[in-house]
């Protein structure tokens, strides 16, 4: 049933992988929501164990991980740095040895700006086991993942279709650039036009940009960026509404929830979802601070798919493990 090809392979961005390994990933995931929806006991595919360390909380990644190891017959551990040796200065080479010898799969969360990419590849240098990316600060591929999936669901072929990505204004804290940046990345190669709207100070990582401009045309795709947040949605198919920092501009905190202060009015309400084609999906990793990012008009409305959206993360997950565990 499991394509042994990727058996110990790393995830930590999809670009990492060829669209014949993500189209593996993805039949397995078809396979594995069918088997659960239609009531059909999963494969106990994996009598395994994976190490899960989260430097930053998590709702909906820590649980789909962790129901799906239980789901395919494994066991996930949840571990918190303050609580292991990393909190004492333990490095990743110990950490990525000591855990490749108990046991069969690491993922590890660690948002923190120029800091979380680097500690995965690290890990992974040193790991004899998979390495799993639950987001860093450069990437979120797993969600992405689970995106992509909802949108092939609803159309079918995605080639030629739009999606709008825009940055959104929410207050508190500033959010990653993870999230965007995978979608730019990952949607091109699979023939989706994307259209990037964000304020002159949320820019993305140049590098990142500039490689999903690469991809879009490799895949006879568009990758354009705009400052008008309404171009996102105009004559769009699906459309991520989602905030993110100002990193790239200022890592000050204080100064970038200031510039997020600028723009109260990127927010994804009606008059903006009218914009789209009338099948537009408004799609949002979650959780959205409504009211701020989306209304509840939006989120809660018929064009809505985020609750299949966040499904979606279980079996592209479950998939994940299977393959390279």
């Amino acid at each position: 049933m499991v394509d042994s090809s990727l058996r110990g392979r790393d995830f930590i961005s999809t670009q990492d992988w060829t669209l014949d390994e993500l189209e593996t990933l993805f039949t397995l995931a078809q396979v594995l929501k069918a088997d659960k929806r239609e009531g059909r006991p999963t494969p106990h595919l994996l009598a395994k164990t994976l190490y899960m360390i989260f430097f930053d909380a998590s709702t909906r990644t820590r649980n789909s991980f962790e129901t799906g190891m239980t789901q395919l017959g494994g066991h996930a551990i949840y571990l918190s740095p303050d609580k292991m040796q990393i909190s004492h200065g333990e490095n990743a080479r110990d950490t990525a040895n000591v855990l490749s010898r108990y046991g069969d799969g690491i993922a590890i969360r660690h948002c923190a700006y120029g800091e979380g990419n680097d500690y995965l590849n690290d890990v992974a240098t040193h790991a004899s086991i998979p390495l799993l990316n639950m987001q860093c600060d450069r990437y979120h591929p797993c969600q992405i993942l689970a995106d992509y999936l909802t949108i092939r669901e609803r159309f079918g072929n995605t080639q030629g279709l739009k999606l709008g990505v825009a940055w959104t204004s929410a207050p508190n804290y500033v959010r990653p650039l993870s999230v965007p940046q995978s979608l730019i990345l990952m949607m091109p190669r699979f023939g989706i036009d994307v259209t990037l709207a964000y304020p002159p100070e949320f820019k993305l990582m140049p590098d990142i940009e500039a490689l999903a401009q690469a991809n879009a045309e490799a895949a006879d795709a568009t990758f354009e960026i705009t400052h008008d947040f309404e171009d996102a949605f105009r004559d769009a198919d699906a459309v991520i509404p989602k905030s993110w920092g100002p990193l790239v501009t200022t890592q000050d905190t204080k100064e970038g929830l200031g510039l997020i202060e600028k723009y109260p009015t990127w927010r994804c309400g009606q008059d903006q979802m009218r914009l789209g084609k009338e099948h537009m999906i408004y799609m949002h990793p979650l959780p959205a601070d409504r009211g701020r990012e989306v209304t509840d008009e939006v989120i809660d409305g018929p064009q809505s798919v985020v609750y299949d959206e966040a499904e979606n993360r279980l079996h592209v997950q479950k998939a994940l493990m299977a393959l390279t565990m």
